[in-house]
């Protein structure tokens, strides 16, 4: 799965500025309805349950809260770098400061699952992170989650 089938241009933010889990999970809802017409408050609530499973920091500064909704059509994913790290529970309770939402239909079943893996191994990739944290240009930064050597990071 390529990730330029996930994400587009509009859909990566430079420079969240928010101060706790919550409200960057709102935030990303409210950017999440503008893409796919969705309410917001129906975004932000799925993603509330999907943390209270477990959070989904999964270290390294890095977060990539999911869920799945039953109107979505397809998949979709939003790229933030937030101003300042936040705590997100992460499991190596390292702030976050880099979230790629991602969301996808009921019936996704294994394309979710991609999706995700493709995602994690992106932003397991040091230099792809390293690029990520030292630019605020949102085209550099669609450039560089897009890019294809980002796609087949090991």
């Amino acid at each position: 799965m390529d990730l330029q089938e996930l994400l587009s241009p509009d859909a990566v933010i430079t420079s969240l500025k928010v101060t706790c889990k919550k409200q960057a999970l709102q935030e990303l809802a409210v950017k999440a309805a503008e893409l796919t017409g969705i309410s917001e408050r129906e975004i932000f609530e799925r993603l509330l349950e999907r943390e209270r499973l477990g959070s989904t920091g999964v270290g390294q500064g890095i977060a990539i809260p999911h869920g799945k909704l039953d109107e979505l059509t397809r998949l979709y994913g939003i790229f933030a770098r937030l101003d300042t790290p936040i705590d997100f529970e992460s499991i190596d309770e390292e702030p976050v400061d880099l979230i790629f939402l991602l969301l996808a239909p009921k019936n996704a079943g294994a394309d979710h699952l991609k999706a995700l893996a493709r995602v994690s191994r992106i932003l397991r990739n040091k230099s792809i992170v390293e690029k990520l944290r030292a630019t605020h240009d949102k085209a550099a930064l669609y450039a560089i989650m897009t890019e294809p050597s980002a796609s087949d990071a090991a």
